[in-house]
């Protein structure tokens, strides 16, 4: 006897939408830090993600130490003037305003890895797609994002960094693929509206734009 699939109702399938449309990348945070437990459930969470082969080979690292954060703030600041440079003046007049970090406010600072060949999962569907360990750390990385927003929290992918410089500040093994630097935190404030929208610096376009049949 096949046992029916769990079917969720039209009431939660519309919530769920709407978690979707208010998932934002925040880059402006309160200071309040985050509760331990809240933080653990939420990785608990993360961990639900899909993986090729069941690998789960991402690896999270809390970043606490003063010093570290200011090294990983000091890559930013590098990264982030070498981008500006390369912007035509009027985009980089807005890039300027964007603040693309929340790395001075931001109560918890993480760091996602992916590890490049894990044990676990025994190397399932990776001969011919490899990459699939990264696209399963950011599916690990998407599934955290969607229950902090959830809990009423923020997500700030900070993706302007040397990736070897990261692994260097945070003394990780060799191999790890960075894929990205992450500022938890509750919002400075509620925004319906991507800021990189609201702010001109692009526009989301209707699925069927990206829709190609063959």
């Amino acid at each position: 006897m096949t046992l029916p699939a769990h079917v969720f109702g039209d009431g939660f399938r519309t919530q769920l939408t709407e978690l979707f449309r208010w998932r934002r990348d925040v880059r402006h945070f309160d200071r309040k830090p985050v509760p331990s437990r809240l933080l653990r459930e939420l990785l608990d969470v993360a961990n639900l993600a899909p993986s090729v082969g069941l690998s789960q080979l991402w690896r999270f690292v809390l970043v606490d130490d003063p010093s570290r954060r200011a090294a990983i703030r000091a890559s930013f600041k590098a990264c982030n003037a070498q981008a500006l440079s390369g912007q035509e003046p009027e985009r980089a007049a807005l890039y300027a305003r964007l603040k693309l970090a929340g790395l001075d406010q931001a109560p918890c600072h993480l760091a996602v890895f992916a590890l490049p060949d894990p044990e676990q999962g025994h190397g399932l569907a990776r001969r011919t797609m490899p990459e699939t360990t990264a696209y399963s750390a950011v599916m690990t990385v998407h599934t955290l994002w969607l229950a902090a927003r959830a809990s009423g929290l923020g997500l700030g992918w900070v993706s302007i960094l040397e990736p070897a410089k990261v692994a260097a500040v945070l003394d990780l093994p060799p191999g790890w693929t960075l894929i990205g630097y992450f500022c938890l935190g509750y919002p400075a404030a509620e925004q319906d509206w991507p800021e990189l929208e609201r702010l001109g610096w692009e526009s989301r376009q209707p699925a069927s734009s990206t829709l190609i049949f063959r």
